[in-house]
């Protein structure tokens, strides 16, 4: 704490400020900056390939850089886009939520931020080595990934990076939202953003350990003389899998419970109601995070496991949608008969309702084992994880994003100008992203550069609103640029409500209120 002191009073200039700071809102925004930057950078990434898919056969880049394309394209939006970004919310919110001068750990912090451009840098760089980035997908599955060339090495190195940073972060948010809340304030008081964060820290330091066993795993089969994946050798491609999906599909609910926790809290200030059912939130919150241990499998219907085996996973997959629909009524029931106003987070939250749950009934479609096999690595499993992690993480940051903007600058965004943002993303979302579905019925392949002649109208589409989809983002830039850069100053009351509604209305009141309690200088 004295480090963070210490940094206040000395209040370092340019660019020192940000190498050193340990204030948690210099920390939250340079995760901000850093997640929107990979964003547009996976983006670019997704244009080529819709560029190359608007007709069949090849048009504008070879086969094998399509495959890298959209291996990159997958590993810089999960772990460059929209985990550094939750990460950003968190390092702004959770202190000022919980009544805490800063993070726990301030010096950590400031450490778990600046290990990721060095990540991305060696990711990106393997472009441009011998061979090139990997064309394996960004699951990195055995044996492609073993025959790799040495742009597979920078990659994983850069997620081996990336797991630390992870870590470090997910320690020191458990630690501050264990340690360092205001007197009075009991774990089932804390806002429901800041129980999605804890729930989702623990779910952090419980799996990217295991990533980061099974690419060192995977570096040991390409170097070191071991077959731990390679068939040859004796080794178990589908061990591989086991090891990926037992990470990979609790990292589904990393990249999305602090989305949950961004509109649990922007529904009940437009709704002028306390959040239904608070309490069934956190259990529910709970029951999704242990339930995400057990349904791994369901990405691996089609690989020969058991019959008990593919029986178990799909019942549990089909079990934890319970839990996630225990959440979407209870977000309804907070709208259902209050009064509400439609300002662009409530826009947001609303779409994501509608387009997450999209996602949530495509989830159960492909939870049935004999539909899978049928859906398995078709444009449908695109379609479907797309409207779980764009119309659900993505546009959930962007909600937040124009919800908390005048709190952390001072001034109030355009309205106008923002509603246009949402509007524009979310059709040109569903152009991209709803003819997909019908492309997987029929039988097209995902990840594959070229395709049948009946696909092409369908592929036609998607890549238009592709290209609107990115096109529009531009204009969220231009909206955030022009609030930081100044604008109409925002009154202690942004939300037409009472002061500190986002605390008050979205848990039970603290002992503590908020609104008379001194702010934290």
């Amino acid at each position: 704490m004295a480090s963070a002191t210490a940094n206040h009073e000395e209040h370092p200039a340019g660019l020192k400020r940000w190498l050193f700071t340990t204030n948690h809102k210099d920390i939250g925004t340079m995760y901000l900056v850093l997640s929107l930057l990979m964003f547009f950078v996976a983006g670019s990434f997704a244009m080529v390939i819709r560029a190359e898919l608007y007709s069949p056969g090849m048009q504008i880049v070879q086969p094998y850089f399509f495959n890298e394309l959209t291996t990159m394209h997958g590993l810089v939006m999960i772990f460059g886009a929209i985990m550094p970004g939750f990460v950003g919310f968190a390092n702004w919110q959770i202190p000022m939520m919980i009544g805490a001068p800063d993070m726990a750990l301030p010096r950590l912090n400031n450490w778990s931020f600046w290990i990721l451009p060095f990540a991305f840098t060696l990711m990106l760089t393997s472009f441009f080595v011998p061979g090139g980035a990997p064309g394996t997908g960004w699951t990195m599955y055995a044996p492609l990934s073993i025959q790799a060339g040495i742009g597979m090495d920078f990659v994983i190195f850069s997620i081996h990076l990336l797991g630390i940073s992870s870590v470090l972060g997910a320690i020191n948010i458990i630690v501050t939202i264990l340690n360092m809340r205001a007197p009075g304030m009991t774990l089932m008081k804390m806002p429901m953003f800041v129980w999605t964060w804890l729930i989702t820290a623990f779910l952090l330091v419980a799996v990217m350990p295991v990533l980061a066993g099974t690419v060192t795993m995977t570096l040991a089969d390409r170097h070191f003389g071991t077959h731990f994946f390679d068939a040859g050798g004796g080794g178990d491609p589908v061990l591989y899998q086991h090891l990926f999906w037992f990470f990979g599909h609790p990292e589904v609910y990393i990249m999305i419970l602090p989305a949950f926790g961004i509109i649990s809290q922007i529904i009940p200030t437009f709704s002028r109601k306390p959040l239904f059912g608070y309490e069934s939130m956190v259990y529910a919150t709970a029951s999704i995070a242990f339930m995400s241990f057990i349904v791994w499998g369901h990405h691996m219907f089609t690989v020969g496991m058991p019959a008990a085996g593919e029986m178990f996973f799909m019942y549990t997959t089909m079990l934890i949608a319970v839990p996630t629909g225990v959440k979407i009524f209870n977000w309804v029931a907070t709208m259902w008969r209050g009064s509400l106003t439609f300002e662009t987070p409530m826009l947001f939250a609303v779409g994501f309702l509608v387009l997450f749950t999209i996602g949530g009934f495509s989830g159960l479609m492909l939870a049935i084992v004999p539909a899978d096999f049928q859906y398995h690595n078709t444009y449908f499993v695109v379609a479907h994880f797309h409207y779980v992690l764009f119309s659900g993480a993505a546009m959930a940051m962007m909600g937040g994003c124009y919800y908390w903007l005048p709190k952390w600058t001072g001034h109030m965004y355009n309205e106008t100008l923002g509603k246009w943002h949402f509007w524009l993303t979310t059709i040109f979302f569903n152009i991209t992203f709803f003819p997909m579905h019908f492309l997987g019925l029929a039988g097209m392949p995902r990840r594959v550069p070229d395709y049948a002649l009946q696909f092409t109208d369908l592929n036609r589409v998607a890549s238009i609103g592709a290209f609107g989809l990115g096109l529009s983002q531009l204009l969220w830039v231009y909206v955030i640029y022009q609030t930081v850069k100044g604008g109409r100053k925002a009154t202690s009351k942004v939300w037409d409500g009472a002061e500190g509604l986002e605390w008050t209305l979205t848990s039970p009141p603290p002992y503590h209120s908020f609104v008379t309690a001194p702010t934290v200088k």
